[in-house]
């Protein structure tokens, strides 16, 4: 094929039409307002596991919507959700391009366990009905999660690896993997985070999301401290967005999905490409 034409064929487009017009139904049904956050902004996350890509004089492309959505939430939006263009510095391969399609979305009043079962409803739309089963990290690693961090990623890898076709959430991640979900009120030293595994493919990543400013902060100056250590560059941490958790974050869950990978299991593709108009 020609560089010029496109990745996928013309059936791989009308079917990814499809399943994007049926996730904007199911919101739709639900009352969730769609919205339509920069992909170009002056600040970044600071997650030492993400690379932004920076445009010089301008700032960067958007690695997730989140910080934006999380302000229009104490904006008071209400439920919504928003799917569109993200970007990644250098992650190209069978399952990443440095330019997807992320579904974002977030529910005032649920947590984690309640925003899993939403997940699994609309996989089921999008791909048919199937079981799902929830394993914690712990089960998947064996139990151990004082190993070193780097031991504990490689055991986490190869499990899910190791997984069998089907639908697996794994849950109750380490409190050291917490990212912006909040530690489980029961007094357990773990996570209300998720991840769905379709098929050994990572598919959502969902938080019970945490709350407080200050705790924001802290992880935010840990993320750039580890980041210096790695010897990676050292984004400013976002004001503005640290601003609008001053004023209070709903009580909420929010997710975030795969929307390629998904379309991708929807039409049974071997690799994502199949499933983008082109390839950047």
């Amino acid at each position: 094929m020609s560089s010029w034409q496109p990745s996928a064929s013309l059936r791989a487009l009308q079917a990814r039409a499809e399943g994007l017009a049926q996730i904007r139904a199911f919101f739709a049904q639900r009352g969730v307002l769609e919205v339509q956050t920069p992909v170009l902004g002056s600040q970044t996350v600071t997650d030492p596991n993400v690379e932004s890509i920076p445009v010089p004089g301008y700032g960067f492309l958007q690695t997730s919507p989140e910080y934006f959505m999380k302000r229009l939430l104490v904006a008071d939006c209400g439920d919504c959700y928003q799917m569109g263009p993200a970007f990644r510095h250098e992650e190209n391969g069978r399952l990443h391009n440095t330019e997807f399609t992320l579904l974002e979305w977030y529910r005032l009043g649920f947590d984690d366990r309640q925003l899993m079962d939403e997940v699994a409803q609309l996989c089921d739309l999008v791909l048919g009905r199937a079981s799902y089963q929830r394993l914690t990290y712990a089960d998947l690693v064996g139990g151990d999660l004082a190993l070193p961090a780097e031991e504990l990623d490689l055991k986490f890898m190869l499990a899910c690896e190791a997984l069998p076709d089907g639908r697996f959430f794994i849950t109750d991640y380490p409190a050291e993997q917490a990212a912006l979900a909040r530690i489980r009120p029961e007094g357990e030293a773990v996570a209300a985070r998720f991840e769905l595994v379709i098929d050994r493919i990572e598919v959502a990543n969902g938080y019970w999301e945490l709350a407080e400013a200050a705790e924001h902060r802290r992880r935010f100056a840990q993320d750039r401290l580890q980041r210096q250590r790695q010897g990676k560059s050292l984004p400013d941490v976002d004001l503005e967005f640290l601003a609008a958790l001053d004023h209070g974050l709903p009580d909420c869950a929010g997710v975030a999905i795969g929307v390629d990978r998904l379309m991708m299991l929807a039409y049974q593709a071997s690799t994502i490409d199949e499933m983008l108009a082109f390839r950047g």
